[in-house]
């Protein structure tokens, strides 16, 4: 689809929004497959961590999720930042978004169905015909149903989260440009609140522990 729509692009635009959308679907595709790789690690290591404390388990649970959302939240950020200096172009900025919505769209849809297909087949036969209880080790299509989880879960949501971080800050932008027209501040006043705002979600990390006693639910509201 991406081969398909940057022919489309080329005829309808220019050079430089195929570039940029083609840039914008690859960096999309990266934030994905780096959730679902840091997902699936921290998933066991947690597990792992739990078997001892409470303490351990929630600093390698938060950790892999800020890995995953720190990776998603910078990736964007430079993207459009490389873009901007690079090009000086809004037209740029618009493909690296539409690339960017492009495979958040089919790794959200495309996981969510296949894991649908698989934990319904799973259940079908486990259950009905196999007598087997759901998600039992024994029904080989719980596998399947797993990988649809890390697809759409995990891959879907850091590439869901690249792409709303990118349009977002994308369509702030533009608005800028419209108020005041093309200017230097327009461009970079929205990225330079997206690199603070990075820091202070930095800081805020910091925060984020528990003891062995207390629940998890009073860490994350520090």
């Amino acid at each position: 689809m991406v081969v398909i729509l940057s022919v489309v692009l080329r005829f309808a635009f220019d050079r430089v929004t195929v570039v940029t959308f083609v840039l914008g679907a690859i960096l999309s595709a990266l934030a994905g497959y780096v959730g679902m790789m840091i997902s699936v690690k921290a998933n066991v290591r947690t597990a792992q961590a739990a078997t001892s404390s409470l303490r351990k388990a929630m600093s390698v649970a938060f950790r892999g999720g800020t890995v995953t959302g720190m990776a998603c939240a910078g990736a964007a950020l430079l993207g459009i930042a490389v873009l901007y200096s690079y090009f000086q172009d809004p037209k740029a900025l618009i493909g690296f978004g539409l690339g960017a919505s492009l495979i958040s769209l089919f790794a959200r849809v495309g996981g969510g169905i296949f894991t649908k297909g698989a934990d319904v087949g799973a259940d079908l036969v486990g259950k009905i015909e196999a007598g087997i209880p759901e998600d039992d080790p024994r029904n080989p299509a719980v596998i399947a149903d797993n990988v649809g989880d890390n697809v759409g879960d995990c891959a879907g949501m850091a590439a869901d989260l690249f792409e709303s971080y990118s349009v977002t800050l994308i369509a702030t932008m533009l608005l800028g440009v419209s108020m005041v027209g093309i200017m230097n501040e327009p461009f970079v006043y929205p990225m330079a609140l997206g690199g603070v705002a990075i820091l202070a979600s930095i800081i805020g990390s910091w925060f984020v522990t528990t003891n062995d006693k207390t629940k998890i639910r009073p860490a994350l509201n520090k």
